[in-house]
């Protein structure tokens, strides 16, 4: 197996890469299934809601990282105007210039077995790309600055919304912080921002 990582963005007919992305996570019910800042559904089936999210949400917002076109990591890249989550959040709003034509990168899930790999990297340079592609005026998230907690081993699962040196090498700039650990990064694309609808 080689360490060529391939992102794609995931469309209604990548259901099945999308599903195999999430590894052991993806069958248990308890999973979040990139529900985080959208909000659990009525019914709780967060699986079912992300698959309609994919049929129906334009432009799409899912990436999946493959190595040998196995799914082995997704992220979750939108306008941070189409995440609840995020437009709720105080201590975010407090930070976050107002900008209808910014996107967040809300995620990122990467299979034990192909973590230390560069899967979140490619998959933070592919939303990088679709969000640029999209009209983006610019792309942020809220990653984990590990050097300032007090865990000596951190859980992937604690790290899902990325590490800040996985952010800073991608050229992100840091804008403040809602916690002492917990950075927000914001990368500005040169180009004019797109229609936001």
């Amino acid at each position: 197996m080689n360490n060529i990582v391939k992102v794609i963005v995931a469309g209604s007919e990548d259901w099945q890469l999308v599903r195999s992305a999430f590894g052991s996570r993806g069958t248990r019910p308890t999973s979040c299934w990139c529900q985080r800042f959208i909000g659990a559904p009525p019914d709780g089936d967060k699986e079912s809601a992300l698959r309609h999210q994919i049929h129906e949400n334009k432009p799409p917002f899912g990436l999946v990282a493959l190595i040998d076109d196995d799914p082995v990591g997704w992220s979750r890249v939108s306008r941070r105007l189409d995440l609840p989550g995020v437009r709720a959040n105080t201590a975010l709003r407090r930070v976050l210039p107002p900008d209808p034509f910014a996107w967040w990168v809300a995620c990122f899930t990467v299979q034990a077995a192909f973590r230390h790999r560069g899967v979140g990297r490619a998959l933070l340079s592919g939303a990088i790309e679709h969000a640029r592609v999209n009209g983006a005026s610019a792309l942020e998230g809220h990653p984990v600055d590990v050097q300032r907690l007090s865990a000596s081993k951190v859980s992937g699962a604690a790290l899902f919304t990325g590490t800040l040196a996985t952010f800073q090498d991608a050229g992100f700039s840091e804008i403040g912080r809602t916690f002492p650990s917990r950075p927000v990064m914001r990368l500005s694309f040169e180009e004019q921002p797109g229609s936001a609808e």
